[in-house]
């Protein structure tokens, strides 16, 4: 993982009030903002298809994505990623995705980017005029919600 990725001023002013969002499913979307075009945890997988996402757990895909991967804008700036999961990074575009797009990520997602040869991995973005964003990852909770039964781990003999 390198640095903070920065990113050219855009020409022109860049309009900062507002922005058109293109929401292909899931968690995959299309920001244009600023002047610059992020795609969001891309999954292009098809209605009925399959994704891993760790230690045996599946989910299979209910709709299809509004666009193909290869209908996104030729403009993209960066994807931003949220974690590495094949719900939100699928396989096919793990295989197909240009190794050269610039990923904002996790330390952890951009070591298993390295090994599927993905270069341009950064932990923040630095835009023009030293303006800039940083990504933070919030750990889910496993509390217990109240009014949830109390699972035990231990089987519970009866005397």
């Amino acid at each position: 993982m390198r640095g903070p990725l920065e990113l050219p001023a855009p020409e022109g002013k860049a309009d900062l009030t507002s922005g058109p969002i293109f929401l292909v499913g899931n968690a995959t979307v299309i920001v244009r903002y600023a002047g610059f075009t992020i795609l969001t945890d891309p999954n292009f997988l098809h209605a009925g298809d399959h994704v891993h996402l760790g230690y045996g757990v599946t989910s299979r895909r209910r709709t299809d994505p509004a666009i193909e991967l290869d209908e996104l804008p030729p403009d993209l700036d960066f994807v931003l990623l949220s974690h590495f999961h094949g719900d939100h990074l699928d396989r096919v575009v793990q295989a197909r995705l240009d190794r050269s797009l610039p990923i904002v990520t996790t330390p952890h997602a951009a070591r298993k980017l390295a090994e599927k040869e993905f270069r341009e991995t950064y932990p923040r973005i630095l835009g023009s005029n030293s303006a800039s964003a940083r990504t933070t990852s919030t750990p889910r909770s496993r509390r217990r919600r109240p009014g949830t039964a109390r699972r035990s781990s231990r089987r519970r003999c009866r005397r």
